[in-house]
């Protein structure tokens, strides 16, 4: 009688909401309108605050329109040539867009620089009107994306981008009413340092979250010490080995694992207690090889 390893996958699947086009949608047409209202009030009040939040939203509209993308495509079922389906795609869009915030954020802190050493007259009624305008819009973007972001790593990302404008429209409003008492005019380019130093430590974090799940790295928050610990204490097991840990979107964690069988062992209720066993860590998918001690001799561990 020949002994096969016993091989089981496990999925859950239960109640994952795909990432919301609509609540996409909407923020983007609010974030398209807010940017063209902040160029026109930058240009006309001089504002290098209101310009830099304006290149800000630019991004955001950008990124927005990947997210949308990346969320029609990445709701496409399995298929043959792609067996894991295409929720990737969506932390793609979130590299790529965290990527060109940081650009844009460089570029705010360049310009205010040169501000300094050439300060521009500033008319504060305009910037004003265009940041409050900005700042009702923003709230109204975070609040459609906030109730959809833990679902999606992609709209998580557009979510910390609207957050972020919120908090810029409140510096432009600020330099503006500093300027307007004062008469101070390198108050609107610490405004747009602020709102630089605002969006930088967001946009890194997201840039290397999103990396690490590209380069299939351990997902964050998971150790593969305690989870191979936490499966060889399971009755019936004497080792494990092979164990791999990742992340297609972010959100949900795979893992594949071969587990060493006891002699005598019921290998069917061990595999069992194991899948349990991971399913207690947050591991949502989990293919799990039982093995017999010899069988480590036929196979290539990586």
């Amino acid at each position: 009688m020949h002994d096969h390893a016993h091989e089981h996958h496990h999925h859950e699947h239960g109640g994952r909401e795909p990432a919301p086009r609509r609540a996409l949608m909407i923020a983007l047409a609010i974030t398209g309108v807010v940017f063209v209202a902040e160029v026109a009030g930058g240009l006309i009040s001089g504002s290098m605050a209101l310009l830099a939040d304006a290149m800000h939203m630019l991004s955001d509209a950008a990124g927005l329109i990947i997210s949308l993308v990346a969320v029609v495509v990445g709701q496409r079922a399995a298929s043959a040539t792609a067996t894991f389906g295409h929720r990737r795609v969506e932390v793609l869009a979130a590299l790529i867009n965290a990527v060109a915030v940081l650009s844009i954020s460089v570029w705010i802190v360049v310009e205010a620089v040169r501000r300094v050493r050439d300060p521009q007259p500033v008319e504060t009624g305009p910037m004003m009107v265009i940041a409050a305008i900005g700042l009702v819009a923003n709230a109204a973007s975070a609040w459609v994306l906030a109730r959809h972001r833990e679902g999606s790593i992609n709209v998580q990302g557009a979510y910390l981008h609207v957050l972020v404008d919120m908090f810029g429209s409140v510096a432009v409003l600020a330099a503006g009413a500093v300027i307007a008492v004062t008469g101070v005019a390198a108050a609107d380019v610490v405004a747009s340092l602020l709102i630089a130093a605002l969006v930088l430590p967001r946009a890194w974090q997201l840039m290397v979250g999103s990396a690490r799940v590209m380069l299939e790295q351990v997902p964050e928050g998971f150790d593969v010490e305690v989870v191979e610990r936490t499966l060889g204490e399971v009755d019936g097991a004497v080792d494990t080995h092979d164990l791999h840990l990742w992340s297609l979107d972010g959100v949900s964690v795979l893992a594949t694992v071969h587990v060493v069988a006891a002699s005598g062992v019921d290998r069917d209720q061990l595999l069992d207690r194991v899948q349990q066993a991971l399913a207690g860590l947050g591991v949502e998918h989990a293919t799990v090889q039982i093995e017999r001690p010899e069988h480590i001799s036929h196979e290539k561990v990586c």
